[in-house]
């Protein structure tokens, strides 16, 4: 028979996932809405890890895996790209770096935030925090998401991908501007920046820059966070430039998050 230490355990237990799967449900579009348990432990949501990255006390380095199949390698432009937007934001006095790996997935038709879990999971060099240095990693595998109009998704607190053949189509249809390498190089960005928590998703800003049609992206089009980047038919809704750096008002957040000015929730670790 079960003491009653025991029931309120139990029943503090399903409490806390309840209120898990609640706050996943309020999540869209390039972010997963899917929750995924393993050995009970959260793999957490986009944003889960954001203290570790901007906090430096435990975590003094952060490593970007890059598992991508033949054909599919990002450009180095992204990569760079990449590193040096994390730079900007991420407290990591032994830097910030880059690791690239051919995989083969095994993968064929489309992906679900449930394959881009499993298949990332599976092909991890280490787990998210290890030691003194955080993991992150991006998928970059051959076929596109379920919806194929997503050029990336984030599923979880350090796993993300980005769809080659869906950013390839999103190129501009007047003479290939924005390129596919320009989509790419935002679209990586963007992705990133979900890790990271923005926008809302792990803090409720100070400034009213979340765009009310589409939760957790800016509204704001000189932002990498704005909607439209995750989408294929970016070329046509913006001309120009695409953006690929956080604007004032994330920045703005994520030191605000950063210095305990707004509190975060949902995180795997806290300082």
């Amino acid at each position: 028979m079960e003491s009653l230490g025991d029931i309120m355990r139990r029943g503090q237990t399903q409490f806390s996932v309840l209120i898990v799967v609640l706050l996943m449900s309020g999540l869209s579009g390039c972010i997963s809405d899917e929750i995924l348990f393993q050995n009970e432990e959260s793999r957490g949501i986009p944003g889960g890890l954001a203290m570790a990255c901007l906090d430096s006390s435990k975590y003094t380095k952060l490593v970007m895996e890059i598992d991508y199949e033949n054909g599919y390698q990002p450009k180095s432009s992204s990569t760079d790209m990449l590193k040096q937007r994390l730079e900007q934001v991420c407290d990591k006095p032994d830097g910030v770096s880059i690791s690239s790996t051919e995989t083969i997935f095994g993968k064929e038709g489309s992906w679900t935030s449930d394959d881009v879990r499993s298949f990332g999971w599976e092909n991890k060099d280490n787990q998210p925090r290890t030691d003194s240095t955080l993991y992150w990693q991006i998928l970059f595998p051959s076929g596109s998401y379920t919806d194929d109009s997503v050029l990336g998704v984030a599923v979880d607190a350090s796993t993300i991908a980005i769809f080659g053949d869906s950013v390839e189509e999103a190129k501009g249809p007047i003479f290939g501007r924005p390129s596919a390498e320009e989509v790419e190089n935002s679209v990586i960005v963007h992705e990133a920046g979900h890790l990271l928590g923005l926008v809302n998703i792990v803090y409720q800003s100070l400034s009213e820059h979340e765009d009310p049609d589409h939760p957790n992206h800016s509204n704001n089009e000189d932002s990498v966070m704005y909607w439209a980047i995750e989408s294929t038919s970016i070329g046509s809704i913006i001309s120009g430039e695409l953006p690929n750096e956080f604007d004032e008002l994330d920045l703005e957040d994520l030191e605000h998050m950063k210095t305990g000015v707004v509190e975060v929730s949902d995180q795997l670790w806290t300082p």
